[in-house]
Formats: C-alpha cells, structure tokens, sequence
C-alpha cells in the first residue's frame, strides 16, 4: 500500500502507459488518494507522495496493540454528518457502508458530565446550574431581566455549546454576541415546543433553528458562521465508520495502481510552460522529477516551507493569509470502561479546563483487552497549549484534570497506556482550514483564491472546499481539481523533451 519507491513505476503488463498524463499528487490524505484515484480512472498516470510514514493524512485511528482485537481510538477525524453525501458515496463505494454506525457526540448521554459555574453536574442535571449561571451572567450586564425562562433556557443552553465547541479566540466574543443578538429575536417566539431531556428543562436548538431560520438573520457574521458548527457538531444525525475511519484511506490507497511513496518529503515545486518540477527527498537522496501535472494537497503553512517558483504575487499572499486551527487529542488506554458504571453508554462530557471535552468511544476491543477513552479534545489555544508540552507532560496533566471528575482514572493499573497527537505541532498537516469571524463573501473569496490552479499546479484539501476541517471538504476539493485537470488543455510536450524540432513552438 506505501512503498519507498522514488521514481515512477514501470507500467506492469496491460498496464496503460497514461495517455493523457503523468500526475504527480503531493499528500496522502483523503484529497491526495481521492484525486489520485478518480484521475487514474480517467486514464492518467499517477503517483503519490508522501512525507510522513503512514498514509491517511488528518484521519489517523490508533489502535492499542497489533492485532485486529485491539481497542481503538480516532486521533483524527472521528465523525461524519449524515448530510456529507461526497464522503457516504465513497463509503458506499468502497464497500464500507456496513460498517456505518451512530456516533454519539456531545450532550448526547444525559449521564455523561457537563463543567458549570457550580462545579461538575450530569448533563441530565445541568438546566438548574446553567439557568442560574446565565441569568447572573445577564445581571452582571445589566441585560433586561424580563426575559422568560423559555429564552433563558435557550440562552443558557447555548452558552454552554459554545463554551464546550469554540476556541478560545472566540468563546468570549460569541458568548456577548449571543446575548446582544440572539436572546431578543429568540424572545418573540416560543421555544417551549423545543423542550428536551428526561426533565424537559433543555432546548432542542436544532429543531427551535430548522423551525425559526430567521432568527439567525440578525446574528453577526461571527456568530452565524459558527452556528453551523455547533449545530453540525451537536447534531443527533453524526455517522462514524466502526473498525477504524483509516478504513476509508486504505481502501482508496488498495485501488491505486501507481505507487503510493511514503516517507518522501517534498522540497521544491517549480511551475514552468509545460510541466511541473517536483523535488523531493527521501533517505538522504534528492530527487527531481517533471510530471505534466501536480495536485497538491499539503495545508499552506506546509507548502511554504518548500522551494516554489513559477507562482504569482497573489497565490503566494493566500499562502501567508489562510488561518490554521490546532487540534490536540489526548487518548487513554484504560484495563475497563469504568464509565459505563456511571451509567454513561457513550457521547461525551464538556470538562472544561485544559482538556476540554472527554469523549467515551464504544467498547470495541476484544474481552479482556481494555477500553480507549479519548480524554481530550481541544482545539485553537487551547490545544496549542497541550501541544507545544512533551507527551508525557500532556500526558500526567490531563490525567490530573480528568481524575477530578473520573477518579477511577487514579486506581492503581487502570491507565495502561497514553497517546497523544498535536496537529497543531505536525509538519504535514498544521491543523485545519479556520474561517470562523469572517463573513459569507470573505470566506468565499479566500477559498477561491486558495483553490485557484497556477498553470499545471493544482489544489486540493480541506482548506481549498467550502467544507473546511471536514472529510467531506477533502473530497469535495478533490473532485474539483480533478475535473480542472481534465478539462486542461490537450497536452503537447515541448519538443526539446521529445528530442525533435518543432518550429512551430511548443504550446
């Protein structure tokens, strides 16, 4: 599936030589292995490289032991929206839509555990808490106490989503934007038909937006940008692929016919009249090879530190402008899932503190092998944090924080084993696309900008899509630049490369 081979590949036998091209793609992730495959089923040529060891890009599932029986936790990409038709298709497609199962997020399990101005409560018993703590929040305003409790609910509920979900950038500006926006338009409807939970004192916001869309009308920019964030990632309708989401990668990489060279780290990328010039190293040795074109895949903050030429003054500015969010995962191996005794069958709790969120994966190890628990999800600063500590502080400390709420976690043989990654903090993949804070022409016209091709350079990834931090925005922006490929104009190879003269130029 990874090889270590440099040089393109000799066709095998019937194999076709590319008629219409040779393309190079630099990433393996999801963007690198779905263009790469779509382009060889259009009868091009093609070889991937990639510069970390493993294949997979941002979706990396991390099993605790060799074997197929062995637990196993999602370091990156963990869950799909059951609205991302481009990445079910594939699914579909490669045979891995049996493995398709519920993911249950945040706020999911009434019995999981939610950080309030009170201390630690069961989501189940967190209206009281929150209701109190938003209606000091309003006093301490001096915001007008005639609202209801209806909107205070609503309010309350909502704070606590964005406290748990936003960075910590924009936790506090959203927070007041919610209050000096939100609660007044919420205030003229009645959200009691949106109770939720065992005691009603919750507010479905999902069903209160999908039946009141013109409330987000008089949001900010900021904040209605990333109300489809929180509704996306607290949504009931979130999928995840059971056995590992690197199943999708793999199987991609399995129908390649061109090889797929892992540990290869580009250097330099020279766009010239008619081709592109990869340079690239491996084990010491460099090597430079042309290819008709290139889909790079790479985060920008990644591109930038390679050699480029042949670019114009403005793809070289969006590769400075586009933002990077960092994400950090802490995971545990644990001897049981001593959450289950809590009564806590899965979703995740809001901890605060360092570490954030705490999700609680199905127990899919064999008997006796233990369970994962992913401890720690943090993203912006926060993660940033995390990241720049050695592991094994990262480690201790969110063993420290998380003990105060799971305080099994401190029995002597209950953590087996600790692993992390700093996304933030990789070469490769620096994180993921953040548009948050900017409006609907902004955010299009910079994802334009960064998706536009530089003659026979193209680009894919996340941070290219309208679906940033998403599988589904890889493949999105894979599609397109294979379609961009293709719709190139015919190939004509200089003639100095074919060894001939051609007075009339080549093209």
């Amino acid at each position: 599936m990874c090889s270590t081979s440099p040089i393109w590949h000799a066709p095998g036998p019937g194999e076709a030589e590319g008629p219409k091209g040779r393309v190079t793609v630099i990433g393996a992730g999801v963007a690198g292995l779905v263009a790469a495959y779509e382009l060889e089923r259009l009868d091009y040529r093609v070889r991937v490289l990639e510069g970390n060891t493993r294949i997979g890009g941002r979706v990396h599932t991390h099993r605790f032991g060799p074997d197929p029986g062995a637990p196993s936790v999602e370091l990156g990409a963990m869950r799909i929206p059951a609205h991302h038709r481009r990445t079910l298709k594939y699914i579909e497609h490669l045979r891995l839509g049996e493995n398709v199962r519920e993911f249950r997020t945040l706020l999911s399990d009434e019995n999981a555990f939610l950080h309030t101005a009170e201390g630690f409560v069961r989501i189940r018993d967190a209206s009281g808490p929150l209701h109190r703590g938003f209606r000091r929040e309003l006093a301490r305003e001096r915001h007008p106490a005639s609202y209801d409790d209806a909107t205070v609910a609503f309010g309350a509920w909502l704070t606590a989503v964005v406290g748990a979900i936003a960075p910590p950038d924009l936790r506090d500006a959203l927070r007041a934007d919610l209050r000096r926006q939100l609660l007044d338009l919420v205030a003229r409807i009645d959200p009691f038909p949106y109770p939720t939970g065992a005691a009603g004192g919750r507010v479905d916001l999902h069903a209160l937006f999908a039946a009141h869309p013109g409330i987000r009308a008089g949001c900010s920019g900021r904040l209605n940008s990333f109300l489809d964030d929180i509704l996306t990632e607290t949504s009931p309708a979130l999928l995840r692929i059971e056995g590992g989401m690197d199943q999708l990668p793999r199987r991609l990489a399995e129908r390649l016919r061109g090889p797929v060279s892992c540990g290869r780290t580009v250097v330099g990328i020279a766009v010239r009249e008619h081709d592109v010039l990869v340079r690239s190293k491996a084990a010491g040795h460099t090597v430079v090879e042309p290819s008709d074109f290139v889909v790079c895949t790479v985060p920008f903050p990644a591109l930038r530190r390679m050699r480029l030429t042949g670019l114009d003054a403005d793809k070289l500015a969006v590769l400075r402008e586009v933002d990077y969010c960092p994400a950090t995962k802490v995971a545990f191996h644990c001897r049981e899932p001593f959450w289950q005794a809590d009564g806590i069958a899965g979703g995740a709790s809001f901890t605060g503190g360092s570490i954030r969120q705490t999700y609680y994966p199905p127990v899919d190890g064999g008997p006796g092998r233990g369970a994962a628990l992913l401890a720690s999800y943090t993203i912006g600063r926060d993660a940033g944090r995390l990241g720049r500590m050695s592991p094994r502080r990262r480690h201790r400390l969110v063993l420290e924080e998380l003990s105060a709420v799971h305080p099994e976690l401190l029995r002597p043989g209950m953590v087996l084993d600790a692993v992390s990654t700093a996304w933030g903090h990789t070469p490769w993949t620096v994180g993921c696309a953040m548009r948050w804070g900017k409006d609907a022409a902004e955010v299009e016209r910079e994802r334009t900008r960064a998706a536009r091709p530089v003659h026979r350079l193209f680009f894919a990834g996340e941070h290219t899509s309208t679906t940033p931090a998403w599988i589904e925005g890889a493949v999105e922006s894979a599609l397109r630049a294979v379609e961009e490929i293709d719709g190139y104009a015919p190939i004509r190879r200089p003639a100095a490369a074919l060894g001939i003269h051609d007075p009339a130029g080549a093209c």
